[in-house]
């Protein structure tokens, strides 16, 4: 959780294009999505889950969720919002780790398809893919728990 909000936080630092979207892969109980919330104001925040299990007033309105399989979901966004995102919180990983990887991997061109040139994606799993260079998550390297990138160009 601490290096999730390092990410999100050094993000917000450094700033995103006006209107930027941003998007939050993994729903959760929606303590992230309620953090981007307050980090992001007036950025359009997607969030992608199989299903809802968030507190109420931690779930986003109308057409900002996006329900299903993500190797699904994904690509429909991407069609629509290609390079358009500045921000990408990917938190993707089951208790199967091998699952985990594989799926952020798959993921990964559309995620980065997604991203502006210099966007940003923090992701609980790594990520192998040459416009996504590693940078280091601001105080300290969590013990490898989160992954953190920039798209290059």
């Amino acid at each position: 959780m601490q290096a999730q909000r390092a990410c999100v936080d050094e993000v917000a630092r450094l700033g995103l294009a006006d209107g930027a979207p941003v998007l939050e892969l993994g729903l959760g109980n929606g303590r992230t999505y309620d953090h981007l919330r307050d980090r992001f104001e007036g950025h359009p925040i997607f969030v992608f889950d199989r299903q809802v299990a968030a507190h109420p007033d931690c779930i986003p309105a109308g057409s900002h969720l996006r329900l299903g399989d993500f190797r699904q979901t994904i690509p429909v966004f991407l069609a629509a919002h290609r390079g358009e995102v500045g921000f990408i919180h990917a938190d993707v990983g089951s208790a199967n780790k091998a699952k985990s990887i594989a799926l952020a991997n798959v993921l990964a061109p559309s995620l980065s398809d997604l991203l502006v040139a210099g966007g940003y994606l923090a992701c609980d799993q790594p990520i192998q893919l040459e416009d996504l260079v590693r940078i280091a998550i601001p105080g300290g390297d969590y013990c490898g728990c989160y992954h953190f990138y920039r798209r290059a160009g």
